[in-house]
C-alpha cells in the first residue's frame, strides 16, 4: 500500500512539476533569444558607430572583417537557428559571451560583481516582509474588531496600490533630500574599498536601508491584507468554534488553530509572489543607483546589449522557477493531505 502511494505521489505530484520546470525555464530561454533581435538595434553597427565618432578611419576591407570578427565575437554570425543552436550550447557551458557596452568584460564576470548586491537586497527584504506582513496580518484578523487592527488596515490599503518605484521616489526625497538621514545612491561611500570590516558592513547596510524599507513595507502590506483575510476566514470555520466552545486556550487556537492552517496558502503565495518581488527589487535598484542587477540590467537596455539582457534575465527565470519547483517539493512536508491527493 505504500508503495501504491509512493507511485502515485511520483505520477500525480512531483513528475508534473519537474516537467513543467523545465518547459518554463526551455519557453523562457527562447523567449529571451528572440525578443533582443527582435528590436531595430544592431549592436555590432552600434560599435562601428561608436568607432567612427571617436575620429577612428579604417579601410572598407579593414571594417568588414572587423564587422565580422564583432559578429562572430557577439554569436550574432549565420541563420537564426544557427544562433539558437550556438545560445544553447554557451548556455550548456555557463557562457554567456561578451558584454558589448562594456567591452570586452565577459557577462559572466559582470553578472557575479551585481548578483551579492540583488541577492542580499532580495533574500532579506523577502523574508522580512513575509514574515512580518503574516505575523500581523494573522493577529489583525484574528483581533480584527480591535481599533490597531483597523489602523493598520486602513495604511495597508492606502501602501499597497502604490508602484514599487513611486513609494521608493517618495523614501529618497523624504529620507536623502528632506532630512538627509541616508544616503541618496550607490551601495556603498565613494571610494570605500570592499573589506569585510565592520566599518565597511556598516557603510553597506546604510546605504541598503531606503532601498530595503521600500520593498518590505510593500511587500508586507501585501502579506499583511491577504494573510487578514485568510485568518478571518479560517476563525469562522467550525473546528476553530468547537475549540472555543471546548475551552482550548486563545493563545493555542491563533497559534495552532487558525494562523497554521491560514498560513498554508501564504506559503504557494511566496513562491507566486517571487517575479513580482523580483522586478521590484530591480526597479527600485534603479531609482537608488543600487550596483545590483536592476542597475545593470538598465544600463544593458540602454545599450542594446543582447547578451548582458540575455544573461540577467535567463538568471531571474531560473532563480525565480527553481525556487517555485523547492517550494512545491517541499509543501507535502508541511500539508500532509497533499501526499494523498
Amino acid at each position: 500500500m505504500f508503495e501504491g502511494k509512493t507511485v502515485t505521489f511520483l505520477k500525480r505530484y512531483l513528475i508534473p512539476r519537474l516537467i513543467s520546470y523545465l518547459l518554463v525555464i526551455w519557453l523562457g530561454t527562447t523567449v529571451v533569444f528572440l525578443i533582443p533581435r527582435l528590436t531595430p538595434n544592431d549592436p555590432v553597427m552600434q560599435m562601428i558607430d561608436q568607432m567612427r565618432a571617436r575620429g577612428s578611419t579604417l579601410e572598407p576591407g579593414a571594417m568588414d572583417g572587423i564587422i565580422q570578427d564583432l559578429t562572430e565575437l557577439y554569436g550574432l554570425g549565420g541563420s537564426w537557428m544557427d544562433q539558437y543552436v550556438a545560445f544553447w550550447g554557451r548556455l550548456f557551458r555557463g557562457d554567456f559571451g561578451v558584454s558589448f557596452f562594456q567591452f570586452p568584460a565577459r557577462v559572466n564576470d559582470l553578472i557575479a560583481n551585481a548578483l551579492p548586491w540583488t541577492l542580499g537586497l532580495l533574500l532579506t527584504t523577502t523574508a522580512f516582509a513575509w514574515i512580518f506582513g503574516n505575523i500581523t496580518g494573522g493577529l489583525a484578523g484574528y483581533y480584527s474588531r480591535k481599533p490597531w487592527s483597523r489602523g493598520l488596515d486602513a495604511v495597508a490599503m492606502v501602501i499597497r496600490p502604490l508602484p514599487y518605484y513611486v513609494f521608493a521616489f517618495v523614501l529618497l526625497l523624504l529620507f536623502a533630500y528632506v532630512v538627509r538621514w541616508f544616503p541618496v545612491s550607490g551601495g556603498a561611500s565613494l571610494g570605500a574599498v570592499p573589506t569585510f570590516t565592520w566599518g565597511y558592513i556598516g557603510d553597506v547596510l546604510w546605504h541598503s536601508i531606503l532601498p530595503a524599507l521600500s520593498l518590505v513595507i510593500l511587500g508586507g502590506a501585501v502579506n499583511f491584507q491577504v494573510m487578514k483575510l485568510l485568518v478571518q476566514n479560517v476563525n469562522a470555520e467550525d473546528f476553530v468554534q468547537y475549540a472555543k466552545l471546548g475551552g482550548v486556550t486563545e493563545n493555542r487556537i491563533v497559534g495552532k488553530y487558525v494562523i497554521r492552517n491560514a498560513l498554508l496558502p501564504q506559503i504557494t503565495g511566496l513562491a507566486l509572489s517571487l517575479g513580482q518581488i523580483f522586478s521590484g527589487a530591480l526597479i527600485t535598484e534603479i531609482v537608488f543607483n543600487y550596483p545590483g542587477l536592476g542597475t545593470l540590467l538598465y544600463r544593458a537596455i540602454v545599450g542594446a546589449d543582447y547578451n548582458l539582457i540575455m544573461g540577467i534575465t535567463l538568471l531571474s527565470i531560473v532563480g525565480i522557477t527553481t525556487a517555485i519547483l523547492i517550494l512545491d517539493l517541499t509543501y507535502p512536508l508541511l500539508d500532509p493531505r497533499v501526499r494523498y491527493t
